[in-house]
């Protein structure tokens, strides 16, 4: 019997993955950390990680995050697209190196705190600085939280986002002290609305000058100011410390984390956060050393976490094309995603996107499925093996005798019902269009989750 999440020993939760009886170390698990913790992985990458054993297949995750290799052609391509003010060219840009990049985990984390820190093209309409956030995102994206605060609080394209430009002594603009407190670093409940406007007062002087982020003196209040139990002439760093002092902060990101990597719809009570919390504090709100936490426990590999996530639609993409080694035409696929939901640099507003159960509903699903489709049959699709047929020649060794238990085995989060694997298999044995199979695995729900 299933225990519920509510019943699960805290401490236990959070303790070291360790293979048993029960849960065995399998391609199933291994796909499972490879799609969490980054956008999915190759067969043979899912392969080499089973084979690897779980701790050294998640300190190998951990080992690529300098993507070195691809660093100098994406800065170069980036360049490239921001002359203009059409942000889209970035978006696919992006995209891009989700396909290509050699660390899937730095681009993942990089998606995860787009979320959280959300700034939205349509409204920055400055394609440098959306490119040079993306940038400042990605470089802090494992480190510790204080400076990525710090640093995204003084950005150009958050600047812009939520009018931190306009902020001045006279009339203090309370938008970035707000998001602040509620989306970024304590959520709801956990301040007051003099907190609010006391804050504010700190990041006057904040404006952008040559392009570049610029304190002016004269427009700051030096004035003291009081907030969160603080008394002082602070300014916006130093309310960015007292902020993430409270203790609300480590269980607001803890829970964020959470969320993001391991379910959708589970409550997560306090107990539960505590552990991951307090480690977070402990390590001076290191990120890499949390992930690693998260990443390697019990409950991650647990029955509460694995296929309890539905794939976004970048997820869905991203991971399709990386499974099969391929790649397909970004710009188009960019504006596929948009009608999905969910476009790289244009979250919907300031919370980003709520995900979960919101990425599936009547149309959604018949798009997704129709997504995998577009892409197989695109003359833009490039296979590393040449072509589909290629792909699926090039692995017949990993297949078992029936290719619907291998596509369960190493493509889906969840097993299939009897009666789905039967009304499959009688349509892959005479449909001999691999293209048309694989969409119609895409249109199960089994193959939403993550």
């Amino acid at each position: 019997m299933q225990l519920s999440i509510s019943d699960i020993d805290a401490i236990e939760a959070w303790q070291p993955y360790e293979p048993s009886s029960d849960r065995p170390w399998n391609h199933r698990l291994a796909a499972h950390l490879l799609r969490r913790s980054g956008f999915g992985g190759s067969i043979d990458e899912i392969v080499a990680a089973q084979k690897a054993g779980p701790q050294q297949a998640i300190e190998s995750i951990f080992s690529k995050t300098d993507d070195a290799g691809i660093e100098e052609d994406m800065k170069t391509a980036g360049r490239l697209v921001t002359g203009g003010a059409d942000a889209s060219q970035l978006a696919s840009w992006w995209l891009l190196r989700m396909i290509k990049t050699p660390c899937p985990f730095l681009e993942k984390m990089t998606l995860f705190w787009h979320g959280h820190f959300a700034t939205g093209a349509n409204k920055v309409m400055n394609s440098r600085a959306m490119f040079r956030q993306n940038q400042l995102i990605r470089n802090h994206a494992l480190g510790k939280f204080e400076p990525f605060v710090k640093d995204i609080s003084s950005d150009v394209a958050m600047l812009i986002y939520l009018d931190s430009e306009e902020n001045r002594k006279t009339r203090p603009n309370e938008n970035y002290a707000r998001e602040l407190l509620e989306l970024f670093c304590l959520g709801t409940g956990n301040y007051s609305e003099k907190d609010i406007k006391e804050i504010a007062r700190c990041f006057t002087g904040w404006e952008i000058r040559r392009g570049k982020f610029h304190f002016n003196e004269r427009l700051h209040d030096k004035q003291s100011k009081s907030f969160l139990a603080a008394t002082g002439n602070f300014d916006g760093n130093d309310a960015i410390k007292i902020i993430l002092q409270q203790d609300a902060a480590p269980r607001f990101i803890a829970r964020k984390l959470i969320r993001f990597f391991l379910f959708d719809d589970t409550e997560i009570s306090d107990k539960l956060v505590a552990p991951v919390a307090l480690h977070l504090r402990e390590s001076g709100l290191d990120i890499r050393s949390t992930m690693k936490l998260i990443l390697g426990s019990n409950l991650f590999f647990s029955e509460h976490s694995v296929g309890r996530k539905i794939k976004s639609p970048i997820e869905l993409a991203i991971g399709f094309l990386r499974f099969f080694d391929a790649s397909t035409n970004v710009s188009q696929l960019g504006q596929q995603l948009a009608e999905l939901g969910q476009r790289p640099l244009y979250p919907p507003n300031v919370k980003g996107w709520e995900g979960g159960r919101t990425w599936i509903n009547a149309s959604t699903i018949l798009a997704r499925a129709n997504l995998i489709l577009e892409i197989l049959k695109s003359d833009k699709t490039k296979f590393k093996a040449g072509s589909l047929q290629g792909w699926i020649d090039s692995h017949a060794k990993f297949k078992p005798k029936e290719s619907i238990d291998w596509a369960e085995e190493f493509m889906l989060a969840t097993p299939l019902s009897e009666e789905t694997r039967k009304s499959l298999w009688d349509e892959v044995k005479t449909n001999r269009d691999p293209a048309k199979s694989l969409a119609m695995l895409a249109a199960l729900p089994e193959f939403q989750l993550n």
